[in-house]
């Protein structure tokens, strides 16, 4: 199976089924909030995950990649979870077994006290704080750089338990943006000293690029295939 040269694996990016939170129109971004069950997927966010199983499995067939191959990793939020257990029973595998795995650095990205169980119109706010600069962070939460760290080693883990493999991330907003901001920023490094993921996560993370991470927004349970 084809990957980058720099990536093990081959990897897709799922944003979460429309959940509860999105249709209440809330933040819900803290780790303590989030794994909450009350939290989960709305109805409409179920079949948003079922389609999105569907059309992962129609490209593993059309790229002919074996279900002993795919893998998928979660992030720990209800929503999340609920996601990727939709998806792998559509895929028939078992959400319990080996191929799925709970990464936590994969959660939401924390906006932080201020902005938690508030109104999403409060979105527009950090987004404008991260253009003028991703290092910045909402008060008590985490810039784009700091989720770019732990990011780094969600890959990281992936890229050391896994090769040859096609590995579904289902995430979050924030977070799959960024993601997707880093790894093509990272794919198109040229210089001899980045050979490897680790240098050239680093030499990406600039101003310039975490700054436009919004140019990678993801709808609710919308597929994308990234490396």
């Amino acid at each position: 199976m084809a990957t980058s040269s720099f990536l093990g694996n081959r990897y897709w990016v799922l944003r979460h089924g429309k959940s509860i939170p999105n249709e209440k129109g809330l933040i819900v971004s803290s780790l303590e909030n989030g794994t909450h069950l009350e939290y989960r997927l709305a109805s409409e966010g179920v079949e948003q995950a079922q389609l999105a199983g569907k059309l992962f499995l129609k490209e593993l067939q059309e790229k002919n990649i074996p279900l002993e191959k795919v893998r998928i990793c979660y992030s720990p939020f209800s929503r999340t979870s609920h996601t990727a257990e939709v998806v792998a029973s559509v895929l028939n595998l078992p959400f319990e077994g080996p191929q799925c795995k709970v990464i936590e650095d994969l959660r939401e990205r924390y906006f932080g006290p201020t902005f938690e169980l508030l109104s999403h119109e409060k979105y527009p706010e950090i987004w404008a704080m991260d253009e003028k600069d991703p290092f910045t962070k909402p008060e008590g939460g985490e810039s784009v750089d700091d989720v770019v760290s732990r990011l780094a080693s969600a890959m990281a883990t992936m890229e050391s338990e896994y090769q040859g493999c096609a590995i579904l991330v289902v995430s979050h907003g924030d977070p799959l943006q960024i993601l997707q901001t880093v790894l093509n920023a990272a794919s198109e490094q040229m210089e001899p000293s980045c050979s490897d993921l680790p240098s050239r996560i680093k030499a990406v993370r600039t101003h310039s690029i975490l700054s436009q991470h919004r140019k990678f927004a993801l709808l609710t349970g919308e597929l994308r295939a990234v490396l």
